[in-house]
C-alpha cells in the first residue's frame, strides 16, 4: 500500500486498547491522518484530529454516518459476557460496519481485534502451540462464542467481496500493575481466577497480609503456562497492521513470544521482590500461541517477555 492520509474509525475506543491506540496514532510524527471515535456511553475529549460521534453500534444509520469518507476500521467495541447486548454488538453492529465499508468508496483496511478465546484460551488441551490455523473452539459463555463469530464474518467478506481486512488475534492485555493486581488474594483482583474464593476466608487474609501471590497449576499440575501480551505490543501490531501489504485477508497472533509462566514468575518475584507464592491448583491446560506468523510477515516484534511484564507490574514497589 502507498503512504495515503489516513481517517481512521475506532469503535470501543474509549476502552483501555482503543484510547492506548488514539493516544499511540496521535502521538506518533509518522502517522498522518485523523481519528473517529464512535463511543456509546462514555466519550473521549476531540481535538483537531480527534472526531467523537455518539449511538450504537448496532444502529444502520450510526454506523453509515460513522463510516462516511473513513479509510480504514479498528474494531474494538465489545460488551464481554453479556448475553443481552452480545448479538447486537457483535454481530449485528459487525456486520453493518463491514457493508457499509465494502460500499464505501474510500475504505481501505479492516482490522478486528480478536481474541484467543476463538480458539479455547486455556480450557481445552492442545498438543501444539495454537497458530492460526487452529480450528474455532469457543469455550462456554456468550463472549468466546461471538469472537468466533466475528472472525468467520470477516473471514466470508473476504471471499464474498475481495474485502481487505486483517484479524489480530490477542490473548489476555496487560498494562502497568495489573498482573500484580492479578497475583493476588485480595476481593478486587483483576480477571480470574478469583484467587481468596479458592481458599477459606481466614487462609486468604492470612495470604493477603503476608503478600503472598497464587501460583497457578494446570490440570497436570504443573505451573501453569497462559498466553498474554503487553498492551503497547498490541498497539505496535495495530500500527504496522494499518498499512502492511501482507496483513490482507490474513489472521495474525499477537501474543507473547513465550506464554506467561506461572512458575517462572513466582522464581521471578521471590528473587527480585521477595514475594512467596502459594500453589494454586485448576482444572485449566498450558497453552502457546505462536506469534512467528506476525514477526515473519508483519516484521512485529514484542518487546515485553515475563521479567518485562513483571517488573512493569510491580515497578518500584517492594514487598
Amino acid at each position: 500500500m502507498k503512504t495515503i492520509e489516513k481517517k481512521i474509525l475506532v469503535t470501543g475506543a474509549t476502552g483501555k486498547v482503543g484510547h492506548a491506540f488514539t493516544e499511540a496514532f496521535l502521538a506518533d510524527p509518522n502517522q498522518k491522518g485523523t481519528l473517529r471515535a464512535l463511543c456509546h456511553k462514555r466519550s473521549l475529549t476531540p481535538n483537531d484530529r480527534l472526531e467523537v460521534m455518539h449511538g450504537s453500534i448496532s444502529d444502520h444509520t450510526t454506523v453509515q454516518k460513522a463510516v462516511k469518507d473513513i479509510t480504514h476500521v479498528i474494531h474494538l467495541a465489545t460488551p464481554k459476557e453479556d448475553a443481552e447486548t452480545i448479538m447486537d454488538v457483535a454481530i449485528k453492529g459487525l456486520f453493518w460496519l463491514l457493508e457499509s465499508c465494502r460500499k464505501s468508496g474510500s475504505f481501505k483496511r479492516f482490522i478486528l481485534i480478536g481474541g484467543d478465546a476463538s480458539v479455547g484460551h486455556y480450557f481445552y488441551p492442545h498438543k501444539n502451540p495454537i497458530t492460526e490455523e487452529q480450528d474455532f473452539t469457543a469455550y462456554p459463555g456468550c463472549y468466546a462464542l461471538s469472537k468466533v463469530l466475528e472472525e468467520t464474518m470477516l473471514r466470508q467478506y473476504f471471499v464474498q467481496y475481495d474485502l481487505d481486512g486483517t484479524c489480530l488475534r490477542a490473548p489476555w492485555i496487560m498494562q502497568g500493575d495489573d498482573l500484580r493486581r492479578h497475583l493476588s488474594f485480595e476481593k478486587e483482583v483483576f480477571g480470574v481466577p478469583e484467587w481468596y474464593k479458592m481458599v477459606d476466608a481466614q487462609t486468604a487474609l492470612e495470604y493477603q497480609k503476608e503478600n503472598k501471590i497464587p501460583l497457578m497449576l494446570d490440570a497436570n499440575g504443573n505451573p501453569m503456562k497462559r498466553n498474554m501480551v503487553h498492551l503497547n505490543d498490541l498497539v505496535s501490531a495495530m500500527i504496522i497492521a494499518l498499512d502492511h501489504k501482507k496483513a490482507k485477508q490474513q489472521t495474525f497472533n499477537i501474543a507473547m513470544d513465550r506464554p506467561f509462566d506461572y512458575g517462572k514468575a513466582a522464581d521471578y518475584l521471590l528473587d527480585t521482590q521477595k514475594v512467596k507464592s502459594v500453589k494454586a491448583a485448576t482444572d485449566y491446560h498450558s497453552t502457546w500461541l505462536d506469534n512467528s506468523k506476525a514477526k515473519f510477515l508483519l516484521g512485529w516484534q514484542p518487546k515485553y517477555g515475563l521479567e518485562q511484564m513483571l517488573d512493569d507490574a510491580w515497578g518500584d514497589v517492594t514487598l
